[in-house]
Parts: C-alpha cells; structure tokens; sequence
C-alpha cells in the first residue's frame, strides 16, 4: 500500500487559480501604471479620458482570458 502522507493536488485547478491571478495582475497593472503614466506626461485631464481606454484594454484581456478557458472546458481538459 503506498504512503499518502500528502493530499493529492488538484494541478489543473491550481494551474487554473494561478492563470486567473495572472490576469488580473496585468489588468491592473495595464490601468494602474498606464494611468500614473499619462497623468505624469499629460496631466490629470488627460488621464480621465485615457482611463476609459485602459479599462476598454484590461476588459478586452480579460474577455480573452474568458474565451480561452470556455474553449479549454468544452474541449474537454476540464
């Protein structure tokens, strides 16, 4: 009988987890320093109306991420 002193792990879960952190991590930094950027270039006016368009970016990366993980599911690598 083989020791399991260890709990199975779950690697596509944790994969998955790890994936999602990921995103996030780049929509904010897109919308955070992107946005620090232009008001230090620009000014805070500016930076008003490119906060819309940085949000547009991180929303169309996380619409990536949603379409790639709906396609990976009905694959069948759940």
């Amino acid at each position: 009988m083989p020791d399991r002193s260890h709990p199975q792990t779950d690697a596509r879960a944790l994969r998955r987890h790890e994936d999602w952190q990921l995103v996030i991590v780049v929509m904010t930094f897109l919308v955070v320093v992107g946005g620090a950027a232009i008001e230090l270039v620009y000014g805070w006016q500016t930076t008003v109306l490119s906060a819309v368009w940085l949000l547009g970016g991180a929303a169309v990366i996380g619409l990536l991420w949603l379409i790639l993980s709906l396609v990976e599911r009905w694959a069948g690598r759940e």
